[in-house]
């Protein structure tokens, strides 16, 4: 069985009903507006800023577009390779040639940009209903370019990256680093500030720690399961070599929390 589009979007929390799916094609300018057109090294600020300004004749373009815009960039003659999926906030000008979006950029498919391409039937056509282009085939879902790890001193990772590093091909260099120390880390509500402090020591390292706070956001955690796992950020105090003593890592853990009064002003219950 063929795996389509219509699948993939639903799986993003959009109805193809509410969308319209573009496939930009690069060109020097647009035939419609004669307003500059985009190629292959155009940023995504530009690739932005042609999608927001339309034809204002309704042949063309619909008079009240969906909510959401799902855009390809065309890649060879049947094929097109995602770009972004942007919410359309409604019309911000018309001066009776150009109509101009309103566009926010949304985190809806954002892991699969540069990666899904799906065949594009009619060559000539740049803009599909949402239901028309859910029955489109998925050509290719192409392997995500690996995330270089920003070291320990700089990892600070909210719930939503956390699952991700924990799951995601992208990140398998991540998994290894944190597979490789022990130590100390924080985590901190940010809704209040509130932070708790806590260990991976000999019997368990730090990827493994944190593969059960990618679970549930609490790892079994009394006082976190208090909060919603959205608010909370994870971060690295101080890591150790496996090889270090069980007894030097608590030190570093009840220092810690005094630092950072975690159990009297925090989210520590010892």
């Amino acid at each position: 069985m063929t795996l389509t589009l219509g699948p993939i979007l639903l799986s993003a929390g959009i109805d193809p009903n509410d969308t319209q799916v573009i496939r930009h094609a690069y060109v020097r300018e647009h035939e419609d507006t004669g307003l500059q057109g985009i190629h292959a090294d155009s940023t995504g600020q530009e690739i932005l800023r042609y999608t927001s300004e339309q034809s204002a004749k309704q042949r063309i373009f619909p008079v009240v577009p969906p909510p959401i815009w799902v855009v390809f960039v065309r890649e060879g003659g049947d094929r097109a390779r995602l770009w972004s999926v942007v919410e359309n906030r409604g019309e911000v000008a018309n001066d009776g040639t150009v109509r101009t979006f309103d566009h926010a950029d949304s985190e809806r498919l954002a892991d699969l940009r540069n990666r899904l391409v799906i065949g594009w039937k009619s060559p000539r056509t740049w803009r599909l209903n949402g239901p028309t282009a859910a029955d489109y085939p998925v050509m290719e879902i192409a392997d995500a370019e690996p995330v270089p790890f920003p070291g320990f001193d700089r990892l600070v990772l909210d719930y939503t990256r956390l699952q991700a590093v924990m799951r995601e091909h992208r990140y398998a260099s991540w998994r290894t680093a944190l597979s490789s120390v022990v130590g100390v880390y924080l985590i901190t509500d940010t809704r209040d500030g509130r932070q708790y402090v806590g260990k991976a020591d000999g019997l368990e390292n730090i990827r493994q720690r944190w593969n059960t706070y990618a679970v549930n956001g609490h790892g079994g955690n009394v006082e976190l399961k208090t909060i919603h796992p959205n608010s909370l950020r994870y971060s690295l105090l101080r890591v150790f070599d496996p090889a270090t003593p069980t007894s030097a890592i608590n030190q570093a853990e009840s220092h810690f929390k005094v630092a950072l009064d975690t159990v009297r002003h925090g989210l520590n219950r010892n």
